[in-house]
């Protein structure tokens, strides 16, 4: 099983990733870490990303995922996924990938992104991602105002894993 934890940044992916990671005993990767540079400086800088600087980031993360289903691999991926057209690339002809998506008030995670340190995402975009965002119809919906435990708890027993 591949799964896809989506939203906006600061909504909590990697925090939760981890976790159902570890506890299921798969690998852990976060999207973020597929970016190429000039992707990266942008997002530091206050920029938000267009269309034709996701394409090529995406078609690296659907080939890792392919290439992961192929070999077997269970695998948790934290990845933003904001527009459908997004997740159908990431998941095209990839069976095993399930999506989750991390649901939370815009207010509740300006706050976190202020508290948050050591990470390249400029907090000044989370407009711009909300101003995107097409929430999925097919994924599972948590609140991130659960706990990270109660979120990880409700995918493994709504995904059975």
């Amino acid at each position: 099983m591949i799964v896809i934890l989506m939203g906006v940044t600061g909504c909590g992916k990697t925090t939760v990733g981890a976790l159902l990671a570890e506890q299921c005993g798969w690998e852990f990767h976060d999207a973020d870490d597929f970016h190429p540079p000039e992707n990266v400086a942008k997002m530091k800088r206050g920029e938000a990303l267009t269309d034709e600087d996701r394409w090529p980031w995406l078609e690296r993360l659907h080939a890792f995922l392919l290439n992961s289903e192929r070999q077997g691999k269970s695998l948790v991926l934290a990845c933003s996924a904001l527009k459908q057209a997004y997740r159908d690339r990431l998941a095209r002809g990839c069976a095993a990938a399930r999506f989750v998506f991390l649901d939370g008030d815009k207010e509740m995670i300006r706050a976190r992104l202020a508290a948050r340190k050591g990470h390249y995402m400029n907090p000044t975009l989370l407009d711009s991602q909300f101003a995107i965002l097409e929430r999925p119809q097919d994924a599972l919906r948590l609140d991130t105002g659960d706990s990270p435990a109660e979120m990880v708890r409700s995918i493994r027993q709504a995904l059975d894993v």
